[in-house]
């Protein structure tokens, strides 16, 4: 006996807040799924998510981000799970392509949520005081079924905020250790994974619209979180992400590229970051995007995908 899941069978639901390019992208959705539902605008993930959950009229439901333009080839998927999985407590996390550096992992993907769990999560803005591993994140209060296949593109460049945003964002999660701040010795310890991940975003990424303040972003979160006493928390905060915008990123965009080596001169010289001070050009990006092969995610836990 098997687990079979079908996306037709689930609610879509394209979850928006403030990107520039959410209109544009929930068109691209509507013209592929005319069915899909949308949230947008709702302060805090984990009420934003709770929100799909409330209008999902499925016991399971699909979030696309809103910067994210599916494959329409997502909607025929079918897959047999192993009959031993427990979808009911899973959820299941198909990796997203970012135009800008070329890495494919859970970032910006499509996922399958059980409404239950979303509505009784506890996390983000919501979290207990008590679970620091629930303040930043989903991913450790519930199990993931972390699938290989890719079947969106993550467009979070559009602006040079967005870029920014996006960027740092990656910088300060990418630092920690199930939700947690670490030492400089536990950092250069993480997960191999997520380690060569922060240092494409640290470094891979000029070719790409606004790419260079993706970088210049992941560079500054990943400092702030393991330089400085900056509560990373704020991270989860997206307001408080605008704000900090507007009245900090004070760069020019002809100081942009000096911008980046200073911070990539400190994260060498302070962290031991293996990185180099200067990011890669247009051309090596390219190239590094041409021949960079993303890792698998994890063992197959399913028996058979039809496509």
């Amino acid at each position: 006996m098997t687990n079979r899941f079908k996306v037709t069978d689930y609610d879509i639901i394209y979850l928006s807040y403030d990107e520039p390019n959410a209109e544009k992208n929930y068109a691209d959705l509507c013209s592929k799924v005319p069915w899909a539902k949308r949230i947008h605008g709702v302060e805090g993930s984990d009420a934003a998510h709770k929100a799909c959950a409330e209008i999902s009229e499925t016991d399971r439901f699909i979030t696309v981000d809103g910067d994210n333009i599916i494959d329409p080839k997502f909607i025929q998927q079918v897959i047999d799970f192993d009959e031993h999985e427990d979808l009911q407590h899973s959820v299941i996390s198909w990796a997203g392509y970012n135009v800008v550096n070329g890495l494919m992992y859970g970032n910006g993907g499509l996922k399958c949520w059980p409404k239950k769990f979303v509505l009784n999560m506890r996390t983000h803005e919501n979290a207990d005081p008590n679970n620091a591993h629930a303040q930043v994140d989903f991913c450790w209060d519930i199990n993931y079924i972390q699938m290989n296949s890719c079947f969106s593109y993550v467009y979070n460049n559009h602006t040079a905020q967005q870029a920014w945003r996006a960027g740092f964002r990656e910088g300060v999660k990418m630092a920690l250790d199930r939700g947690v701040r670490v030492t400089k010795e536990e950092f250069a310890n993480l997960h191999w994974k997520n380690l060569h991940r922060l240092y494409i975003w640290l470094t891979v990424g000029s070719d790409a619209k606004n790419g260079l303040w993706a970088i210049y972003g992941a560079r500054e979160g990943l400092y702030k979180t393991m330089a400085t006493e900056w509560d990373y928390i704020n991270v989860r905060d997206f307001e408080y992400l605008n704000n900090y915008w507007n009245e900090q990123v004070k760069i020019e965009e002809e100081n942009l590229l000096d911008a980046v080596k200073k911070l990539g001169s400190k994260l060498l010289n302070e962290l031991d970051v293996p990185i180099p001070v200067d990011p890669f050009s247009e051309e090596q990006s390219k190239f590094f995007k041409t021949v960079y092969q993303n890792p698998g995610r994890m063992a197959n836990q399913f028996i058979d995908i039809e496509r």
